[in-house]
Formats: C-alpha cells, structure tokens, sequence
C-alpha cells in the first residue's frame, strides 16, 4: 500500500479535524502544514499532536518564514488539503495556492468555496491536463455526498430542479425562533456561543454563504455558467417570531432555501414557507437538499451540513477517491 504524502494549509477548525482523522490513517503522512503565519515540514512527517499544541499556545504551526504558497511551490508531497477560509470576492490566497499545486501536477483536495465557485472550470482544466485530482466534496453540505451523490449516483439523470437548506448557521437560528420563541437577536447570539454563527455572521444571515454553494453546485454538477451575482438573495434578518408563529398555527415552518433550476437558468437564496412534514424541514444545523430527477424522481440527501470532523468526513471520502483512481 503506497503511503500518501499530504501537505495541509490551514490550521483552523476544519484543519484540525482533517489532522485528527488523518492521524491514526496508515495510508496518509502529514509532510507539511502551514497556517495564516507560519510553516513547517518534516519530509519523515510531522507529529500532529505537536503541531496542534504548538499552534495552540503560539498561534502559529512554524517556522514564520515559511509560508503555505512556499510548501505548495516546493515541498515534496502527493496531495494538497486547503482549508483555509473562504474569499468570496477574489478566491485568495487559497486560488493561488491550489493552482500552484496542480501545475506541478500534485492531486488537490479542498472546502474552500472560493477558488471552486470563482475558477472551477479553470481548476478541473488543470487537473484533467495534468492527470490528477481536484475534489471538493466539503465545499457544500459539509458531511452530505451531495456532489458525489449526483455525479455518481444519480449519473444518467436529467436534474430539473435543486433546492434546499444550505446553510446551518442560518437553519439553527431559525429553529431557535421557532421552537422556543427566541426573537432573532437571541437566536444569533446562542448561535455565537455554540460556534455555529462565526463573530461576523453576515456571510451566513444574508444568504451569501449558501449562495455560493448554489453557485458551486450549478457550475460543476448542472454545467451552468454563473457567478455570485446571478443569485438573487434575501437574508432572515428580517424575519420575526410573529411570522414563524403564524405559520406555525398554518401547519408549516420557514426555511432559508437555495434554489435553482438548470432550465430557466435562476438561482435563488431566500426565506420560504414550507408544510412542515417538508423533508426539508430538518433542525438545528442539519442541511437538506432535494434533488429532481428525470428517472429517479425527487431524491433529498440529509446531514450534517458543518464542523471541523464533519467536514473532515468530506475530505477524507475525497483522498480515498484519489488513492484508490491514482494508485495503480
């Protein structure tokens, strides 16, 4: 069994948990790891409990001048994990970085929504050149195979409808309001102390986050040509206690769905009325999404749609698919 040499850029909650998992995996070696600040490799590989604590205590993994562009461009390994955050605008550093790396034909695994929904065509261009993988499973739904699930096991079928809750964060606070009455202010704030709405939540209340996973999941699953700015969005800031009382005595629940459909080319993230027995009616921070096919009718895939082992999940599908197409 070959082992696969890995180099990891990004140290925050989702690189953390890819440590973990790939920790105890025989068939992986962290080489590389570099945060925000710092670097560090170790071509024998690296001690993954040293390097969480170290970053812990100093707030770097390394060596200051080493940086994750430097690793990409030159340290010996077989894939790049990126797991930085999200740059919605320009797709950076992270763009950059995955580039890098596939131009030296390096296989690239990410949960960066970024670069994907920016240049994915570009991207997957490069790979195809250069004989290697570039997989993002973790850039929707966290845990849910949804892009796996479409391109593989709904292969053949004609999708005429997506639509769905992408976003936990968003799914949460709603919950929250609706079961207990919270008015949306104390939802985001509970929401702010679990770690599930980041200290800046704008992203996830106004619907861009699950937007740029509609955009992700038009361009690379549909063979749609759209951008962030096709998407038309509204957010749940506005939404009050009053309203989700009210549709609760009409029998139904509200939802932040994203929306598309392949055919009349629309993208949509907004508040929805749905009867509550909705497979998309699902609590807390789970994601729901439902897909209408020509043969296989209306499939839904539910999970856990965020957190750093959940999405760790994703990743670790994603190497497994590259060892098991690329070890021959």
């Amino acid at each position: 069994m070959k082992l696969w040499k890995i180099a990891l850029i990004g140290l925050g909650s989702v690189g953390r948990g890819v440590a973990q998992v790939l920790k105890d995996n025989p068939q992986f070696i962290i080489i590389a790891a570099a945060d925000s600040k710092s670097g560090v490799i170790n071509p024998s590989g690296l001690d993954i409990e040293v390097l969480l604590a170290k970053k812990k205590t100093t707030g770097r993994c390394g060596d200051p001048k080493l940086s994750a562009a430097r690793i990409a461009a030159e340290a010996d390994y077989d894939i790049l994990i990126e797991v930085t955050p999200t740059n919605s605008v320009t797709g950076e550093p992270a763009l950059s970085t995955i580039k890098t790396a596939l131009l030296r034909s390096k296989h690239v695994v990410t949960s960066n929504k970024g670069p994907v929904s920016l240049a994915s065509a570009e991207l997957l261009g490069i790979a195809e050149e250069k004989n290697v993988g570039f997989l993002f499973e973790g850039t929707v739904a966290g845990a849910v195979p949804i892009l796996r699930g479409i391109k593989y096991g709904l292969a053949g079928n004609k999708i005429t409808a997506l639509y769905g809750v992408l976003n936990g964060t968003c799914n949460y606070i709603l919950t929250r309001m609706e079961g207990e009455g919270l008015t949306y202010e104390q939802a985001l704030a509970e929401a702010r102390d679990l770690g599930y709405a980041e200290a800046d939540p704008s992203s996830d209340i106004n619907g861009t986050d699950a937007a740029i996973k509609l955009v992700i999941l038009a361009n690379t699953m549909l063979g749609m040509n759209v951008t962030l700015a096709d998407v038309n969005q509204t957010g749940i800031s506005g939404l009050t206690v009053a309203a989700l009382h009210m549709a609760n005595i009409n029998g139904q629940s509200i939802r932040l769905i994203a929306s598309l459909n392949p055919e009349k080319n629309t993208l949509e993230v907004s508040p929805r009325l749905l009867p509550k027995d909705n497979p998309l009616v699902v609590s807390g921070t789970l994601n729901a999404v439902t897909v209408e096919t020509e043969y296989a009718g209306a499939i839904t895939f539910i999970g856990r749609g965020a957190g750093s082992v959940e999405t760790a999940s994703a990743i670790l599908a994603d190497l497994l698919f590259i060892t098991d197409k690329y070890d021959r």
